[in-house]
């Protein structure tokens, strides 16, 4: 499933760096203005959000339309977690908008032996390629999502394991047979924030930049 990326270097802007391993002024709580005061803290580089729930999710202050956004990430074992885009707060969760790239423990939670819910697929709609090459517990992955229009890709490690036309009939059969089926703009946002979700488990990131790119 390898093919060229999305991205020409002539569409996109310069990276913006969204967490350098100390600041955490570019995020704060879903639906509120500040960065949660318990449950993420900032260690050793990495933006950790701890086990146990009540941390809330994070997003970006600003809006993302079009972009190409990498880090990387760790989990405990058996931890689960995912990365949302273009979400709104005009609903109740991130995920009421925001698809989202899985983040898991496909070893030891149970979503990993669904290929559509294991880590980096496009959560509960397309499963991440067969030959993906996920890294155990304690090691770090490195997560890419490139947006442009309609077109998504999801990479893991260097290879690209996800891609679909967010507007395609494809996609809007699969979300009408899936959980999202009565969320009316559900994957149908024009821009929205970056979302890194609280699932109740221990999940480490680090290194994360995006840059802007040219819708045309």
């Amino acid at each position: 499933m390898v093919a060229a990326c999305l991205v020409s270097s002539a569409w996109a802007a310069d990276w913006v760096v969204l967490f350098d391993g100390k600041s955490t002024s570019a995020w704060r709580e879903f639906r509120k203005s500040e960065f949660p005061a318990k449950g993420w803290e900032v260690v050793d580089g990495t933006l950790h959000v701890k086990g146990g729930g009540g941390a809330g999710d994070l997003v970006t202050r600003q809006k993302f339309k079009d972009f190409e956004l990498e880090l990387e990430w760790k989990v405990s074992p058996g931890a689960n977690s995912g990365i949302m885009y273009r979400v709104s707060e005009d609903f109740d969760a991130p995920w009421h908008t925001g698809p989202e790239y899985q983040v898991l423990d496909d070893a030891k939670h149970g979503d990993g032996k669904n290929p559509k819910t294991s880590a980096s697929a496009l959560y509960a709609l397309v499963a991440a390629s067969a030959d993906k090459a996920v890294r155990p517990v304690g090691e770090w992955n490195t997560a890419r999502i490139v947006l442009q229009g309609s077109q998504l890709e999801h990479w893991l490690n260097g290879k690209r394991v996800v891609a679909l036309d967010l507007a395609s009939p494809e996609a809007r059969d699969l979300i009408a047979k899936s959980k999202f089926k009565d969320l009316p703009r559900f994957a149908r946002e024009a821009s929205g924030y970056i979302c890194l979700q609280d699932h109740g488990d221990d999940v480490w990131f680090r290194n994360i930049r995006i840059r802007p790119l040219d819708s045309k």
